[in-house]
């Protein structure tokens, strides 16, 4: 009889080991996925914001040159101090709200971690 227990308990060690690398290979599936995720996101976010820069930069050279030389003979100043002020309101403007996005942006493996917590809240009831 004490040979079936022992196999018995080794059996369930064997088990319990088994089910412990499942949730440690889940987890760590998880983790990579969003590391990945992240990297991708950052990546195209990176590259949309570079195209749009440029093109935007482009399109206020031309818009100031323009307003300039529409308004040349009569109130060139007005207009260049005018679109200065433009320009560097919407740029501090733009800065604030990049702070504030990178701010309140969500925590990195926020899926990752929340199975973690449940996965210790499951064992601490179980035990």
């Amino acid at each position: 009889m004490a040979e079936e227990s022992r196999g018995g308990l080794f059996e369930s060690l064997k088990t319990l080991s088994g089910s412990l690398i499942a949730i440690v290979h889940t987890r760590l599936e998880l983790l990579s996925n969003d590391i990945a995720e992240e990297r991708a996101h950052l990546t195209s976010l990176l590259v949309l914001g570079l195209v749009a820069l440029f093109c935007l930069g482009v399109g206020v050279v031309l818009l100031t040159i323009l307003i300039a030389v529409a308004f040349w003979e009569s109130h060139r100043l007005a207009a260049l101090g005018g679109l200065t002020g433009f320009f560097l309101a919407a740029g501090a403007g733009l800065v604030w709200l990049a702070m504030h996005k990178a701010r309140t942006r969500p925590r990195l493996f926020e899926a990752s971690l929340a199975e973690l917590s449940r996965d210790r809240q499951q064992l601490g009831s179980g035990s």
